[in-house]
């Protein structure tokens, strides 16, 4: 097997002290010119609607071959106001790469986060020829991310939601905080026990909403919604600054339930299915879920309620004017659909191939609208755009300055030409047009671990097992082609030079980028290579210096890491880290260490031996070892003594 050596990813040098430093010596001058500007012309607001597990065909915006059986007229009604991005893309086909790339702006290959699998150490079978990289828990601290950014830019900031990138959202820049789960948390029994008008927790609404049936001529109530109302609050709280909120929804994400027994009601009548449905799994195909239907209208409520409210309110600082003139909105899917979970069938993203967790369409193309001032109700965009955009894009809008080394850093492009029908081309500050968008998911089995490239028509995947590469016609001269992505055209001739032309610069992106693994696994039965053995790990107290040795008659050390673990506990896999801690924390410094994260060890005697400092509140600590053919393998968890 012929695999490419990983490149692995360095941790950023760039710090937040560093970015306020720059930011008030390099352009204090034009802030305060700004500031005067802003007088007379406030900047906008922003809003970031994040849904989880939102597929490009779970919402009636973007019909293809069948209409979407769940009921989305807010959201329809909100693209009839603003801009739909019709090959929108996620950063990832996953959670927590998502959030992090849009968050701070950049590739989740580059800050080495591609999955959600983080703190967790990976260990291979006997049959896995392929182990996934460590991903560090949490997200890297000295990132500069939006929330610093548009903070330091004399936004206030705010986080209504789902995080899941590790810590708290108060670590990245966030200065209120509300990570509840509001109705979405588990029930004991999902068939029963739904939300009433006099609930403790989850009171219904006094006012009525969509949908409407014979059933309920004047609609129906809807459950108390903490991110929705938490998000709300900020709002009106915010008074004479602009805000930035980022409200991310906990649903449509597993488990699939609703509080809102009306509204189970009306899918299981729709669906021509008993209420309360009886209980088990959902295994009728397609989109025939009534409990992911009611979520999906409940995200959809959500939404509606925010709008109004914006269209009711007045902006403090615009008489005259409300809110929804003075506010962008970012509404979006953090990946593609999820079709599955066990034998439970959620939905369906055909005609789009698989969904969550999949770098082929339906795993990474997503709902996207976006509205504001100079936005053109009901205008489409068809080129690529990624979510990486935002921040970019968000710079713009406000006029908001970061040091230049920062914006350099970014890996999204400035959208706002488009947004605004200046251009309807995407271009890089050199003025060049984009032409391509690029993935990397080095997880699950090896099927599913892929890389994958879209340029103009096509779409190019590198397969990690074996070493090569797929290509497939999304489009052809613009038009509907292969979305099924079926007709792999790699082999053939006449593709040649379009395979090497793709294959050639999503290589170079996966090196510019420094994207890590998939590796190759040392448990592996049948494996054709030797791998490097590991020595007996020494530790130094006086210097606080660990060190691992290899074998020296065997392979050498490529690279290697320490990461710094929870004590090891009795009867539980290996790991960085338990499992949920530290989901809720106070804020954290970002120079300070903690279980989960991991640092670069010093490679020494030409690969045969590495070490690397333990930090003096660290405890426990394991290497990372990478050698010369590719394994990755761990030491054992040890006590810094």
């Amino acid at each position: 097997m012929n695999l490419i050596p990983s490149i692995t990813f360095t941790l950023a040098p760039r710090i937040r002290r560093r970015f306020a430093r720059s930011l008030a010596v390099g352009t204090l001058a034009s802030l305060l010119v700004g500031q005067a500007a802003m007088a007379d012309n406030p900047p906008p607001n922003i809003i970031i609607f994040y849904v989880d597990d939102l597929g490009w065909q779970d919402v009636q915006i973007n019909d293809v071959d069948k209409p979407c059986p769940f009921e989305t007229p807010n959201i329809t009604k909100f693209a009839k106001a603003g801009m739909n991005f019709t090959q929108g893309y996620s950063p990832a086909p996953t959670c927590s790469p998502s959030r992090a790339g849009i968050i701070t702006g950049q590739h989740p290959a580059k800050i080495g986060m591609t999955h959600v699998t983080l703190g967790r150490i990976e260990e291979g079978g006997k049959s896995e020829r392929l182990v996934d990289p460590y991903l560090q828990d949490p997200l890297d601290l000295t990132l500069l991310t939006l929330a610093d950014a548009m903070k330091a830019n004399g936004y206030r900031t705010g986080h209504s939601g789902k995080w899941h990138v590790g810590l708290d959202a108060s670590s990245y820049g966030f200065e209120v905080v509300n990570q509840e789960r509001g109705p979405h948390r588990s029930m004991p029994d999902r068939t029963k026990g739904f939300a009433t008008a006099d609930d403790k927790k989850y009171p219904l609404s006094k006012e009525k909403y969509a949908p409407f049936s014979d059933k309920k001529p004047q609609g129906i109530s809807y459950p108390y919604d903490e991110v929705t109302e938490s998000a709300l609050k900020f709002i009106g709280e915010s008074g004479d600054k602009p805000f930035f909120l980022n409200l991310c929804h906990w649903m449509v994400h597993w488990p699939a339930l609703t509080r809102n027994g009306e509204l189970l009601e009306y899918y299981c009548d729709k669906m021509g299915q008993p209420f309360p449905p009886k209980p088990g799994d959902m295994t009728l195909p397609g989109q025939q879920n009534p409990y992911f239907a009611s979520m999906v209208t409940t995200v959809d409520w959500s939404l509606g309620r925010l709008v109004d409210y914006l269209k009711k309110t007045d902006d403090p600082r615009q008489p005259g004017k409300k809110l929804i003139e003075t506010t962008y909105i970012f509404f979006t899917s953090d990946n593609g659909g999820a079709e599955k979970r066990g034998k439970e069938i959620l939905s369906d993203n055909a005609p789009l191939k698989y969904g969550k967790a999949h770098a082929e369409e339906g795993g990474i193309r997503v709902p996207m609208v976006i509205s504001g001032p100079g936005i053109e109700a009901g205008s489409q965009f068809d080129g690529l755009v990624n979510q990486l955009d935002y921040f970019p894009t968000i710079l713009k809008l406000t006029q908001s300055k970061i040091a230049p080394e920062d914006a350099k850093e970014l890996s999204g492009l400035d959208i706002s030409p488009v947004l605004k029908g200046e251009s309807q081309k995407i271009v890089d500050a050199a003025g060049k047009e984009r032409d391509h968008l690029f993935w990397h998911f080095p997880h699950g089995d090896e099927d599913s671990m892929r890389s994958a490239i879209r340029r103009g028509d096509f779409k190019l995947y590198k397969r990690h097992v074996p070493n090569d590469y797929e290509l497939y016609q999304i489009y052809k001269d613009g038009k509907r082609n292969d979305y099924e992505e079926v007709k792999d055209l790699a082999k053939n001739p006449e593709y040649s030079d379009v395979v090497k032309r793709l294959s050639e610069t999503l290589e170079a992106e996966l090196a510019a980028n420094h994207a890590e693994g998939p590796y190759l696994n040392p448990n592996y039965a049948e494996k054709t290579l030797p791998v490097a053995e590991l020595g007996k790990v020494s530790f130094k107290a006086n210097t606080r210096m660990a060190r691992v040795n290899v074998k020296p008659d065997g392979p050498t050390i490529q690279q290697a890491y320490v990461i710094y673990c929870d004590a090891p506990v009795e009867g539980k896999k290996k790991g960085a880290k338990k499992k949920g801690r530290r989901s809720r924390q106070e804020k954290v410094p970002e120079d300070v260490a903690i279980p989960g994260m991991r640092s670069p060890a010093n490679l020494l005697k030409e690969g045969k031996s590495a070490n690397a400092k333990i930090p003096e509140n660290i405890e426990y600590y394991r290497f990372m070892v990478i050698d010369s053919n590719n394994y990755a393998q761990y030491s054992e968890i040890l006590q810094a003594k």
